[in-house]
């Protein structure tokens, strides 16, 4: 079997480190992979073992031409299935280049936001079938027409392994500028409206009342990181709040956190959550999308309504005030990540689904 994966995104988290972990089970499974990317990210640079990299221009929803580059490369390479891991103009356009080149095309969607009826209705047509990384995401579609035996839920996975070691206490607070008592929590998402910082920074003026010690870090970049910064300032959070950028060596740090606020409107499952919970680290989320697949209420932590301050907060304070009770979320969280999430499985699953559209 070979399959031609394309991913549009130019940097290593969220959906590209899952399709990396993807082409590389299956490369260990003998599968043949190419891996079509964009020229200059960090997929073209850390290539995936045992995978052929494929950079090539990829301009996004408003780059037509990807059709043509990525038909002439599926009529080159003449791969049994063609699989688009991203949207970016990934999905239109590799869905009709794999229909002049008539090779059939599995997309996987990440993301819940929704779509109309009539958009599925025409979009879909393009793909054999969908592969959505949380049930929630499934649901929405089936919600918009799309037939069930045209999707399956493959939960994205996570490489447990380096959130398993311990962290330096020391160390941490020293990486990131902070006092020895610190009660450290912690935010990763990219700087984007849906992923909800705004709730976070408002809610922090009164929690800092009651948790005087309370240090907010906040990990990743984004469009929004210098709104952010500038409403950190005006509410003058600055002592409580440390901007940490994006971080290629977060796994060594992760597990230094004594919560994770993830505090999003809409969000397909979630990956930074399964990694903290890897690191034993208990997590205040929404029940936006999959986020309640990825996190258990009152088990590996506190699930609240998008967009809730007052819930916001009183999560914040319920775990802030409780270190027990953290220990004991983290604890089952690793346990439920260990179980449940293997890169194994997710690889497992996506191979049935090439088989099942290769095979009817």
């Amino acid at each position: 079997m070979k399959i031609l994966h394309v991913e549009a995104g130019k940097f290593l988290y969220g959906g590209a480190r899952q399709v990396q972990y993807i082409v590389e089970g299956l490369a260990a499974r003998g599968i043949d992979n190419l891996l079509a990317c964009p020229t200059g990210s960090d997929s073209a640079r850390q290539q995936p073992a045992g995978v052929r990299v494929v950079p090539m221009k990829m301009g996004g929803d408003g780059d037509p031409g990807m059709v043509l580059r990525l038909a002439s490369l599926i009529r080159t390479e003449k791969p049994d299935l063609v699989h688009l891991h991203s949207r970016r103009g990934a999905d239109t356009w590799g869905g009709l280049a794999a229909k002049l080149a008539g090779v059939p095309c599995v997309l996987s969607r990440r993301v819940d936001n929704p779509e109309s009826r009539l958009a599925v209705a025409i979009k879909y047509r393009l793909y054999d079938h969908v592969i959505t990384i949380s049930e929630g995401i499934r649901q929405v579609l089936l919600s918009e027409g799309l037939a069930p035996g045209k999707v399956t839920c493959v939960r994205s996975a996570v490489d447990a392994t380096p959130y398993l070691a311990p962290v330096d206490a020391a160390a941490f607070r020293a990486e990131f500028g902070l006092p020895a008592d610190a009660l450290v929590a912690g935010v990763v998402a990219q700087m984007i409206p849906r992923k909800g910082h705004r709730y976070l920074l408002s809610v922090l003026p009164a929690l800092l009342e009651k948790h005087p010690k309370l240090v907010v870090l906040i990990f990743g970049q984004g469009p929004l990181e210098a709104e952010l910064r500038a409403e950190v300032a005006s509410r003058g959070l600055d002592a409580a709040v440390r901007f940490a950028g994006f971080r290629h060596d977060l796994p060594r740090w992760l597990g230094g956190l004594d919560l994770l606020v993830h505090p999003a409107d809409m969000e397909g499952l979630g990956v930074s959550l399964l990694q903290a919970s890897a690191a034993a680290v208990p997590i205040v989320t929404t029940h936006a999308g999959g986020l309640p697949e990825a996190v258990q209420d009152g088990v590996t932590g506190l699930l609240i309504e998008p967009g809730n301050e007052a819930q916001l907060a009183a999560a914040i304070d319920r775990l802030a005030a409780d270190p027990a009770l953290r220990a004991r979320f983290g604890a089952a969280g690793r346990a439920r990540i260990l179980a449940e999430f293997s890169i194994d499985a997710m690889v497992a699953g996506n191979l049935a689904v090439y088989r099942q559209v290769l095979q009817p």
